[in-house]
């Protein structure tokens, strides 16, 4: 009986190398497959996370909502010493269901929760809506603007251009907005007009001018007085036209005893100067309501523009800005 011939080396080269390629692929697909399914597990904890916070932040926007509703039922004039201008710190929301007995025991064993909100009055701003009245700029609202441009230390042109632009973008808009619902669909699109200040820049205002103006002037959708009670030192200086020192006087003063008329404001203007209601008012119809929620790493603000009619309180506007991987107790 012959012997079988044993393989050669160059045999049991081929084979061990084919072994290596065999192991490399089956390992190669082994790791793909626990990196999809690592991936998928990442990507259902953030889906997760993100349902969270947006049920979250609409529960704290329906809270602010009743707030000012409750606010609307006593009446009177809007001030900073009201319930709705005190701002909610950053709190664990376990803490709240801490305090109901029937949830206590499931308190400490959620995810990390923290909630923060405010609510502003965006009525406490100069309205850009009131510079534009029946396709014509108004002198007086201008010379406003210009004082807020020299109180935020920014080159006054940047009003004439903030007008000029608003001038051209609010007509051109509507009327295409007409031509396009007469001519139905495959209209060419209207010319960008702006509904928030960072969208000022689409006039050519420059970024660092839009960031010391932001907190002097809004755009809401219908023209708005200013309010006396909630109006920063620079803005009430701006729309009164008095000194910066007459304007700290009412700051200063409003905190002990709100303004409950505009006449209040007449020994800080003189008699000579014309009060218009609609220019400066004592109460506001718009709001905005600010949420911060920060859960499992991620924080997600949002910022929702409120219309009070009456005892109805509207959103109007809503804007979400999500942060990942934020650092615990960061602003």
């Amino acid at each position: 009986m012959k012997q079988a011939p044993r393989p050669s080396r160059r045999q049991r080269g081929a084979a061990l190398l084919l072994a290596m390629v065999v192991l490399t692929l089956v390992s190669t697909m082994a790791a793909g497959m626990v990196w999809q399914q690592w991936r998928a597990v990442q990507v259902e904890g953030a889906e997760r996370a993100r349902t969270q916070a947006a049920w979250l932040l609409t529960g704290a926007l329906d809270w602010g909502r009743l707030i000012l509703r409750e606010d609307a039922r006593t009446g009177g004039p809007d001030s900073l010493d009201e319930i709705w201008a005190t701002p909610l710190q950053e709190t664990r929301l376990s803490t709240f269901l801490a305090q109901d007995k029937a949830h206590n025991a499931d308190a400490d064993n959620g995810p990390e929760a923290f909630l923060s909100g405010s609510i502003g009055d965006a009525q406490a701003r100069f309205n850009l809506r009131n510079l534009v009245v029946q396709g014509k700029v108004v002198e007086a609202q201008l010379a406003v603007l210009k004082r807020l441009c020299e109180a935020a230390q920014v080159p006054a042109a940047n009003a004439e251009l903030i007008a000029a632009g608003l001038l051209a973008a609010w007509p051109a808009a509507a009327a295409a907005d007409a031509a396009s619902a007469a001519a139905g669909p495959g209209n060419a699109a209207a010319p960008l007009a702006p509904h928030s200040v960072p969208q000022l820049a689409w006039l050519g205002v420059d970024a660092d001018s839009l960031k010391r103006l932001q907190d002097l002037i809004v755009l809401l959708p219908t023209p708005t007085p200013v309010n006396l009670n909630t109006a920063s030192r620079e803005v009430l200086s701006a729309v009164l036209d008095v000194d910066a020192g007459s304007a700290e006087r009412m700051v200063q003063d409003r905190q002990n005893k709100r303004f409950d008329t505009i006449e209040a404001v007449r020994p800080y203007i003189g008699a000579d100067t014309t009060l218009d209601a609609q220019q400066v008012a004592v109460s506001s119809r718009y709001f905005e309501i600010s949420g911060r929620l920060r859960l499992e790493g991620r924080v997600v603000e949002e910022r929702s523009l409120i219309e009070r009619r009456g005892l109805d309180v509207v959103q109007i506007t809503r804007e979400r800005r999500s942060v990942v991987g934020a650092m615990p107790g960061a602003s």
